[in-house]
């Protein structure tokens, strides 16, 4: 018996309309009718989601000296809904973790290192006041710099870390 035999006897015996089997494999109606038509097999991945969801074993499924598969005992019961794979990563980019650590320790610097020439040297953060082109005070625009910097940094190390 072909795959597409054994499909369709699996489908039926679990009185599964193709619709009703399409959205239990995340698949489309058309593919599970042309399944079982016999004009197309389905990719591997789904081979074992169609194994797995009828409890068969793949030898089951595919060789055609088989006759149609008989399900697992503890498969009988209430069809499950199997979820599609995420594609999202178990861990974060460790790229994007190390610019986020870089950016926030670059900025603490900035920040502490702005600190202690203010204190250091009034004379200076003085003079970047008043020489600055735009009308604001320079030490704002570059503490604004160094806050933006920290805060950047810490966001981009809370995404990474709540991606887990």
């Amino acid at each position: 018996m072909a795959f597409s035999e054994k499909l369709y006897e699996l489908r039926k015996r679990r009185g599964l309309s193709q619709e009703e089997l399409a959205e239990a494999l995340d698949v489309s109606r058309q593919a599970i009718s042309k399944w079982e038509s016999g004009r197309a097999l389905p990719e591997t991945g789904k081979l074992l989601t169609v194994s797995e969801y009828f409890g068969v074993s793949l030898d089951e499924l595919m060789k055609e000296d088989t006759q149609t598969p008989q399900p697992a005992a503890q498969e009988q019961k209430e069809p499950e809904k199997i979820e599609p794979e995420t594609n999202a990563p178990d861990k974060p980019s460790p790229k994007k973790r190390t610019l986020g650590l870089i950016v926030c320790i670059g900025g603490l610097v900035c920040l502490i290192l702005f600190g202690l020439l203010s204190l250091l040297f009034p004379a200076s953060s003085e003079e970047l006041a008043a020489s600055s082109v735009i009308r604001l005070d320079g030490r704002g625009i570059a503490l604004g710099l160094c806050v933006l910097a920290t805060v950047t940094g810490a966001v981009l190390l809370l995404k990474n870390t709540s991606d887990k």
